[in-house]
């Protein structure tokens, strides 16, 4: 059976009504017949039909035992951590989600649980930052937002020989392309927000373990925590997975596209990718994931922060906004957006650059996408010309770029006929 086939009959036929659909069940509790006797469900945080459904959906989809849904990404990944206490150590990757690094270094460090950052895309590299302490090893692959990737299968058998658990962030590749578990992985985590509900209306994050006792340990975690997912949210995470074989491929065709015209832009400097030839690891991406995503990361030869965000102001298509794996495309400056808790020197020791642009590349057409990314930098270009111009003009104020006469209010007037003002 094909991926999209199994991907589209995992979700099943209401037994009950024969309805297509997955049922909502929008209700906090459930009638019992006498005190502890029930059909299963008593309330509505500790299961729900429709949010149970989604968990078996994905637990399905990763090729895993148990799967547990969360009020959001971040929620899963914390229900993760919370398998730890104090003086176990965690083996992070360097290139992290600014939310998670947040959440490791803000709220569990306080409590003993340490963290080392290492670049796991050489294998070696975790094999020699392995300590009696590490209990947990944490991936991103490809990494947000760098897309550095890590060989899932080699990692895992460092964990194991270490008697440590394996998680795997799989947000940008999603079970369409990767499957962690299949790999050596304990657990996989989603932000279901992102490719797995796939609208940008939703926020989700998902948990499926490998082995049945972890998972019912996680499931402990979300009953006991409370960070559950709501009947309706589970619905649209429901809806969006119907459709996610045919999205992914669509984000996949359109991101090559897109990194091959950046990496003929001399305005661009380094191109992220794992579908480009060039990227680090594109053969180990090549080798775990049947296709290399939707996002695209690139950085600036003007590397500033003042450059980039001219050009993400100057899209139109690419809006700017948090977030990535909806069907309209979208872009940020991570430095400024989602790795601003990040401290800079890390973030850039890291590989995200002060310019560093990503691009969340969505369903439009990909030439228009092309095309609206030129004009952006058709537009850096012009402010560009127009500094220098400037700062030309102040220099030498008789050179004939400005007129002799000069109006504080007003601005020079430039002998092209645009006004440079100071």
């Amino acid at each position: 059976m094909s991926n999209a086939t199994e991907l589209i009959h995992s979700i099943p036929v209401d037994p009950l009504t024969g309805a297509i659909s997955v049922p909502i069940y929008q209700t906090s509790t459930y009638v019992q017949d006498a005190p502890g006797v029930n059909k299963g469900y008593d309330y509505a945080r500790s299961n729900n039909p429709t949010r149970g459904t989604l968990e078996t959906i994905i637990a399905q989809l990763e090729k895993g035992s148990v799967g547990i849904a969360f009020g959001s990404g971040l929620a899963a990944i914390d229900a993760v951590v919370k398998l730890l206490k104090s003086g176990d150590e965690i083996l992070a990757v360097d290139d992290i989600y600014g939310g998670a690094f947040r959440l490791f270094t803000r709220i569990y460090e306080k409590f003993g649980i340490t963290v080392n950052y290492v670049d796991t895309t050489d294998v070696a590299n975790v094999f020699n930052a392995i300590t009696p302490n590490t209990k947990l090893i944490w991936l991103e692959t490809p990494t947000n937002p760098t897309l550095k990737v890590s060989d899932i299968e080699a990692i895992a058998k460092i964990a194991k020989a270490n008697a440590c658990l394996l998680c795997v962030d799989n947000t940008f590749a999603s079970p369409a392309l990767q499957q962690p578990l299949t790999l050596g992985a304990d657990l996989v985590i989603h932000s279901a927000t992102k490719y797995l509900g796939g609208h940008s209306d939703l926020i989700a994050g998902l948990v499926v373990a490998k082995e049945k006792e972890l998972g019912e340990k996680i499931k402990f975690i979300q009953n006991a925590s409370g960070a559950i997912l709501s009947p309706f949210d589970s619905w649209l995470v429901i809806r969006g997975i119907e459709t996610l074989h045919l999205r992914v491929q669509q984000h996949c065709r359109n991101a090559q596209v897109v990194a091959e015209y950046l990496e003929t832009n001399p305005a661009v400097d380094r191109v992220f990718y794992p579908g480009l030839k060039t990227h680090f690891n594109h053969h180990i991406a090549k080798k775990q994931s049947k296709g290399f995503g939707g996002i695209v990361s690139f950085t600036l030869k003007n590397d500033t922060e003042k450059a980039a965000t001219a050009f993400v102001t100057g899209t139109r298509y690419f809006k700017l906004a948090e977030s990535l794996g909806g069907v309209k495309s979208l872009l940020c400056h991570p430095a400024q957006m989602t790795h601003k808790s990040i401290p800079a020197e890390k973030r850039r020791a890291a590989g995200v650059a002060d310019s560093l642009i990503r691009l969340s590349v969505g369903l439009e057409e990909a030439a228009d996408l092309v095309a609206d990314l030129e004009q952006a930098f058709l537009k850096l270009k012009i402010e560009k010309e127009n500094f220098e111009l400037t700062l030309s003009a102040v220099k030498n104020p008789d050179s004939g770029l400005v007129d002799s006469s000069y109006n504080c209010r007003q601005g020079f007037q430039s002998r092209r006929g645009s006004r440079i003002l100071l």
